[in-house]
């Protein structure tokens, strides 16, 4: 088969993409990537067809970045619209699969019945497929006051519907397709795949037939660490791990981070990320890093202190990590619960954190207790839901769009 995959955001919906890429060229798959331009090079690295969608999305992290305007937000979304219409059809174009993941998925459904090929829908967070068993995402303009999932589940879809669907719709109509009733019915599809470890994050309806879950798509990385920071890692005590991947944060937060780790007798590294942090210069005990393996990373650290990001949360789970987790938005709040229910660590309040909240926070994810719990966790990670994916994907694509 020849099957597109399409992803519109950072490193933690492009990565779980590149995994599944990878299980299906590993079985003989004709695969092709629609991803944003960020990441074209490392894909062309590791050989495979690249069409990138959209802008550049590095400089949204930016923390001199100035918050668009209510018409400035439209004007946006229905730009969107039209950009993944153009792109992903035309990188469908041959393609018997159409596999979209991650949010803001709008065309790829409608390219696909267009082309006659089937159509698969992955989220990797429970939170973001409909369900009365939970609300959705924490959103800014979620109106205070409604108690009912149910109730907030159509409030969104009537925010998909207003900010989106007359878009849709005008690009369905000019290919000669009936209208969208429901865009979130329309593009989860009626059996979306939930792309999470079902340890870590599972889905609230066991034996429910209309969600699939695979397991977290994991990419196997297999790259050495940095020889200056083998050396920084082998030269004392196991050090914390800071890092916000994707995230604004202001400069500062860097001393921050450095001074919860000496608070508790650790030393720190510190990850650039997209905001560009820098490790504080001049002390021996702090380590700056870049774009780095996290696999081999994280099993050489007392504690990750992150975002919340389904492939930063499940990548410290598996290495058997204690996680410190700093909710933004979206379904980091849901990782964030998900790790203090499961008592692999702590979560501090939404938001950029103070010294204080990460060295509180840090006092608990460095119990000797939640060390010894997420080393016993770690082992109910499974590392095969790419693999469980590429399969399922295989003999099931004829039937997906029916």
């Amino acid at each position: 088969m020849r099957v597109l995959l399409s992803t519109i955001g950072s490193r933690g919906e492009v990565q779980p993409v590149v995994a599944l890429a990878s299980e299906l060229r590993a079985l003989g798959q004709d695969v092709r990537l629609c991803v944003p331009p960020d990441f074209r090079d490392w894909l062309d690295e590791l050989g495979f067809d690249v069409v990138p969608i959209g802008p550049p999305l590095r400089g949204t992290a930016s923390e001199h970045r100035v918050p668009p305007t209510p018409d400035q937000i439209r004007t946006a979304a229905e730009d969107t619209v039209t950009t993944q219409f153009e792109t992903i059809g035309a990188a469908a174009e041959g393609c018997d699969v159409l596999v979209a993941a991650g949010a803001l998925q709008f065309a790829a459904r409608s390219v696909a019945e267009r082309r006659g090929a089937a159509y698969v829908y992955a989220s990797f967070c429970p939170i973001t497929l409909p369900s009365d068993s939970h609300a959705p995402p924490p959103m800014p303009w979620r109106s205070p006051g409604k108690a009912e999932n149910r109730a907030l589940w159509a409030e969104d879809a009537d925010r998909w519907n207003t900010f989106f669907g007359r878009r849709v719709d005008e690009h369905r109509a000019a290919a000669g397709q009936p209208p969208v009733a429901d865009l979130p019915a329309h593009v989860f599809s009626g059996r979306p795949w939930l792309a999470a470890d079902a340890a870590l994050a599972p889905w609230p309806e066991p034996g429910d037939a209309h969600v699939v879950q695979t397991g977290a798509w994991t990419w196997p990385d297999e790259r050495p660490l940095p020889p200056g920071l083998a050396e920084f890692l082998d030269a004392g005590e196991p050090p914390v791990y800071f890092g916000f991947g994707s995230m604004r944060a202001p400069g500062e937060l860097a001393e921050a981070m450095l001074a919860s780790a000496r608070a508790h007798g650790r030393r720190a590294v510190i990850a650039r990320g997209w905001a560009d942090l820098a490790a504080p210069a001049g002390h021996p005990d702090c380590f700056g890093v870049g774009e780095v393996n996290q696999q081999a990373l994280f099993r050489r650290v007392a504690a990750v202190v992150h975002h919340g990001g389904a492939g930063t949360t499940t990548t410290a789970a598996r290495a058997g990590a204690p996680q410190v987790v700093v909710p933004q938005m979206y379904d980091q709040h849901y990782f964030a619960g998900r790790v203090r229910t499961l008592g692999l660590g702590a979560a501090t309040e939404p938001g950029v954190p103070t010294t204080s909240a990460l060295t509180s926070a840090l006092e608990v994810a460095l119990r000797p207790a939640v060390a010894a719990r997420a080393r016993r966790f770690a082992g109910e990670v499974r590392t095969d839901g790419a693999s469980v994916a590429a399969s399922h994907l295989l003999a099931t694509a004829p039937l997906t769009s029916a």
